[in-house]
């Protein structure tokens, strides 16, 4: 990703019609000025797969020529601010680029990407400045064409209104101008992107995929379209975490690699909804890829137990180049990792794993039980979660501190997280009951994933004392933190105790009316 640039992008568009021309903006939110930038030409190709596929999750990919930011550029939503898309910027060149190719395999797999449509722009832009000539937002008038390139000759043409705010700008900034917009009579665009509207306006949007519903004449409240929501919600999650995963943003690996076991969870609790000689083949290829993400999500949860442990050593213990070890054992195991991650989002493999998940939610092997009420059938297969957990809390807990404890504690840590899961697919459907059984069984999971960490942490330290003492270092440190986690399980396996009382079996079955 050396080549390209990632940029927050926050805009919203309007219909031109405005009866008294733009409003002046001078005076709105600190705004002190608007200055004319003069008029440019940009000309933008866009490329989609033949049945739009990018399109259809509102990306976009175009070659842009023209303006200050001429390249390739790659729009990718973020659902959770409005007007949001993170846009992945690459240089001009005739083909598509390997790194932006990357970024969108997750939605086009094999298909090929070509041109779908020609926008050409005349851009009429304006900056909105503070009393300090600090830029607040961008404003443009553009008059475009758009002209279809993949087999027709349909061809349209409007003029909008774009309001895009600066780098690091107050997203309040945008409503006030809206405010005093629509006073001027200018209306919010019904399209979401230029390249929406153009294929809507040539009639290019009716090739696009449809969205996957249920079965026919199933009942919406029975148990199989409920499961299925859930799996949907779980594969969408996949698809949209590949693109920055790639790009090693903040927690992405962790919650690809969450929505790979809550997928495999959920084929596993709803066995008698979903058929498991379905289901199973594509739960081992995604416990394939759960363990494959692991190598990095794994190493970066231990990096950071372990920085935590080493900066709560007073400074006069801190004996021997320690943090400089941690540094190297870091850095080995990071660019390894890293490289092993990519590989395997571009392996067929995983794109098979894909099609495998469109394909069961196309045509889902729903057995009878999916006809049954969700309030009936949904519960039975909570709580069976539930006994399983059980039993493997209640046998950990007899056995003496050791190793064989600590194998067992982690083995119900794996059933914990089932049946949390298990809770948070039915939540839905069920409503309040099972979102507190969902809590309290992540109360369980999060103390047996503390203990489970201790166990990890340790052997990494063992390997640090060694290489430091091989080395000729002192290994007093990584001797100093082993014990503390030692003591840390420890506290984790009393602290069980207590937390499995809250979440008994009486109490967890009346959460579910079982």
């Amino acid at each position: 990703m050396a080549d390209t640039k990632r940029e927050r992008e926050i805009e919203r568009k309007y219909d031109a019609e405005a009866p008294g021309g733009l409003p002046d903006l001078r005076g709105v939110a600190g705004v002190a000025d608007v200055i004319d930038k003069g008029v440019a030409d940009l000309d933008a190709v866009y490329y989609d797969t033949a049945d739009q596929r990018l399109a259809t999750a509102s990306v976009t990919l175009r070659r842009r020529t023209g303006g200050h930011d001429a390249g390739w550029h790659l729009k990718l939503p973020v659902p959770e601010i409005e007007g949001a898309r993170d846009e992945v910027h690459a240089p001009l060149s005739d083909e598509v680029p390997r790194a932006l190719l990357g970024l969108v395999r997750s939605r086009v797999r094999e298909a090929d990407l070509t041109p779908v449509v020609r926008l050409r722009s005349a851009r009429d832009l304006r900056h909105l400045v503070d009393a300090d000539g600090t830029l607040l937002a961008e404003l443009s008038i553009d008059g475009v064409r758009a002209d279809r390139l993949d087999g027709s000759t349909a061809t349209t043409s409007w003029t909008e209104i774009e309001v895009e705010l600066a780098p690091n700008g107050n997203p309040h900034l945008l409503d006030k101008v809206e405010k005093k917009l629509r006073k001027a009579g200018v209306q919010r665009s019904t399209s979401t992107s230029k390249l929406a509207r153009a294929l809507a306006e040539t009639a290019g949007s009716e090739t696009a995929p449809a969205a996957v519903r249920p079965p026919a004449g199933l009942d919406p409240d029975t148990a199989g379209p409920h499961v299925l929501t859930y799996l949907r919600e779980q594969r969408n999650a996949l698809v949209d975490l590949d693109p920055a995963v790639r790009q090693d943003l903040p927690d992405s690996v962790h919650q690809m690699r969450v929505a790979t076991r809550r997928t495999r969870s959920a084929f596993k609790t709803y066995g008698k909804i979903l058929d498991r000689t379905v289901t199973d083949p594509i739960g081992e290829e995604l416990k394939w890829l759960a363990a494959e993400l692991g190598v990095d999500r794994d190493r970066e949860v231990l990096t950071e137990r372990l920085t935590a442990a080493i900066a709560a050593v007073p400074r006069t213990l801190l004996l021997g180049p320690v943090r400089g070890r941690l540094k190297i054992w870091k850095v080995a195991g990071r660019a390894g990792s890293r490289r092993r991650t990519v590989a395997v989002l571009d392996s067929k493999r995983y794109l098979a794993l894909l099609d495998s998940l469109d394909a069961l939610l196309a045509d889902p092997p729903l057995r009878k039980v999916a006809r049954t009420p969700a309030a009936q059938a949904l519960p039975a297969a909570v709580l069976k979660d539930y006994d399983r957990l059980a039993t493997r809390v209640d046998h950990a807990l007899a056995l003496d501190p050791g190793t064989d404890r600590d194998l067992a504690l982690h083995e119900a840590r794996k059933a914990a997280k089932r049946a949390r899961y298990a809770g948070e697919a039915a939540t839905l459907a069920l409503g309040k009951p099972a979102a507190t059984f969902a809590k309290r069984m992540k109360a369980v999971q999060k103390v047996l994933g503390d203990h489970q960490d201790s166990v990890v942490a340790r052997e990494a330290l063992r390997d640090l004392a060694v290489q430091a003492h091989a080395a000729g270092e002192s290994a007093f440190v990584w001797g100093l933190l082993y014990g503390r986690e030692e003591a840390a399980a420890a506290a984790r396996e009393r602290e069980l105790v207590g937390v499995w009382e809250r979440a008994s079996r009486p109490k967890a079955r009346a959460a579910l009316g079982g």
